[in-house]
């Protein structure tokens, strides 16, 4: 999980009096926004469920291990007491198939052909690399160095980086980010400074592999990756979990990672260019792929591993539209045992991320419980590998136990920084669709505003769960925490947003701290309550705005009797 709460931006109020008290207007179409009370939610709930997640026993709930095991029991237990039903036919769980591949014993990166000599690059320090292949041993062995800037290939916007370039064998070094990337504006060929999928690092090493290239180096830079050298370190260094591949699945590149930037201008010395150069014409529509004159060489050892994970399913039944769902999604799993150890901790927590998140599943379910059913049905999904992918959700999206085209909508929820109260809450991805109504009048309740994503360029809407519904066309709200705190205001929640991505985020230190502030947390959560509730009664069917790139998808898959139709 990389998220927003990392920046600071500008609110934008939205005034309470431009919301009707029942009925919200977005473009031509009305939508039902019924008001509701305001539900029970228990803090003990929220602490006792995000202490004994985060807790040793659990072992960083890496998927496939037994602090997985430990996990889906406990959630299941904790479902039930809230007063939930079993989510798949009678099944609290939904068996998910993953292979987990350990590379080991790597072999320096080594890159020959300067005039200087080989230069050695040592794992973990210099760079990372993990082989998606269900191979026993990795090996790239003198394969050619190719830059193709960003390594998009995008007929639609016009941009091709691989255009006149044979990739067979070679290896592409590769920027992260899109071409838009430092824009000021919303306007560009990839939608200015608010990043594209073509600018997330899993469609790089896609289209990279679609192109028959050999290996994928993706260029590190803190501010346009939107986070550290050390959390590519650690997320890219252990078990890695992926989707077991079918028949008929893409192709994939023998060996994908990552380069330290000041790693990647020593190579580019080495073929005689200036990476700061390379990286300015990567920015425009004529650019061409650069051979470098370099090749790649290093190898690793596979241990590989297939089982079942799980995603862990409750749901309260709807009383008069049973067969329409509102979702509500978090992360259950996290890193499990990481690397490196941290004063001898080599275990990943992952308190906030997302204990806190999987907690809000089981108090959500146990305040709409307790008030009862709403019209639609609401269902609650703890998905697993979010870490390794989004892979639970992709799942879980690509082979629905609720309809897609009978779910109206849903809420993610994806760590709970513990900051206090704010003024207002963080929209990952404003402006998407209808349910940003639904979200300003819950905030009316709460007099609070929302403040759209502060650095649209990090790409966050792409970056949890929730993507997997929303590229199928099932809109999906992703808010964080507010950043305007009441006590401190901005400059206190940029204080707070950075001592856990500088000292806990993806580390041994994102642990349950007893004398944690829920305050802000509960007001968040009260409001993803209203949200929810607002949903499951309402008559109206959101959609994505008008231009939105998964308008088309609900667009085809509302026809016929699909989607209130």
């Amino acid at each position: 999980m990389i998220r927003s709460i990392f920046a600071v931006g500008t609110a934008l109020a939205i005034s309470a009096c431009a919301m009707n008290e029942d009925v919200a207007s977005t473009g031509n179409n009305a939508l039902d926004i019924p008001q509701v009370a305001s539900g029970q939610l228990s803090e003990e709930t929220m602490k006792q469920v995000t202490r004994r997640l985060s807790s040793d026993e659990f072992e960083g709930r890496a998927p496939g291990t037994p602090g997985e095991e430990k996990t889906v029991a406990y959630l299941i237990e904790q479902f039930e007491k809230a007063g939930l039903a079993p989510g798949n036919n009678g099944s609290w769980v939904q068996e998910v198939p993953l292979v987990e591949i350990t590379g080991r014993d790597f072999a320096p990166l080594t890159i020959s052909g300067g005039a200087n000599g080989p230069l050695r690059l040592d794992y973990a320090s210099d760079w990372v690399g993990v082989s998606y292949r269900e191979d026993a041993r990795t090996t790239l062995d003198e394969s050619e160095l190719v830059f193709v800037g960003y390594g998009i290939n995008a007929p639609e916007r016009g941009w091709n980086d691989y255009a006149g370039i044979d990739m067979a064998g070679k290896t592409a070094i590769i920027l992260v980010n899109d071409p838009d990337f430092g824009s000021e504006t919303l306007d560009g060929p990839f939608n200015g400074k608010a990043m594209t999928y073509y600018g997330r690092w899993t469609y790089k090493y896609e289209e990279a592999a679609r192109q028959g290239a050999a290996g994928a180096i993706i260029i590190h830079d803190t501010e346009p990756a939107s986070y550290g050298w050390n959390v590519v370190e650690s997320s890219w260094s252990g078990p890695q979990a992926y989707a077991q591949r079918g028949e008929n699945a893409p192709p994939l590149t023998k060996v994908n990672g990552w380069i330290q930037k000041l790693v990647a201008q020593r190579v580019m010395q080495a073929a005689g260019r200036d990476l700061e150069q390379l990286a300015q014409a990567a920015k425009q529509r004529d650019f061409t792929a650069v051979p470098l004159g370099l090749t790649a060489s290093t190898s690793f050892s596979n241990d590989i591993r297939t089982f079942q994970s799980q995603n862990v399913i409750g749901m309260l039944r709807g009383d008069e539209r049973p067969t329409e769902y509102v979702m509500h999604t978090a992360h259950w799993d996290h890193l499990g045992r990481c690397t490196p150890a941290l004063d001898g901790d080599d275990i990943c927590n992952g308190a906030v991320d997302n204990a806190t998140g999987t907690a809000a599943l089981v108090a959500l379910g146990e305040a709409h419980a307790d008030v009862g059913p709403t019209s639609r049905t609401l269902v609650f999904l703890a998905v697993t590998a979010e870490e390794s992918g989004l892979l639970g959700a992709d799942y879980y999206a690509a082979n629905p136990v609720f309809p897609l085209d009978r779910t109206v909508g849903g809420i993610n929820m994806d760590a709970f920084l513990m900051a206090g109260p704010s003024n207002d809450v963080t929209v990952v991805g404003p402006g998407k669709s209808q349910l940003d109504d639904f979200l300003e009048a819950a905030l009316v309740t709460d007099g609070r505003i929302s403040t759209p994503n502060p650095n649209p360029e990090a790409g966050y809407y792409y970056r949890s769960d929730h993507f997997a519904f929303a590229k199928r066309g099932v809109p999906m709200l992703y808010v964080d925490g507010g950043e305007d705190l009441v006590e401190g205001g901005r400059a206190a929640g940029a204080a707070i947003a950075a001592d856990y991505r500088e000292n806990r985020y993806h580390g041994p230190k994102d642990e349950y701290d007893p004398t944690w502030d829920w305050s802000g947390v509960m007001a968040d959560l009260a409001l993803f309550y209203r949200i929810g509730r607002t949903l499951g009664e309402s008559a109206s069917w959101p959609n994505w705005n008008e231009g939105d790139e998964f308008r088309a998808i609900r667009d085809r898959d509302c026809q016929g009797a699909a989607c209130g139709n």
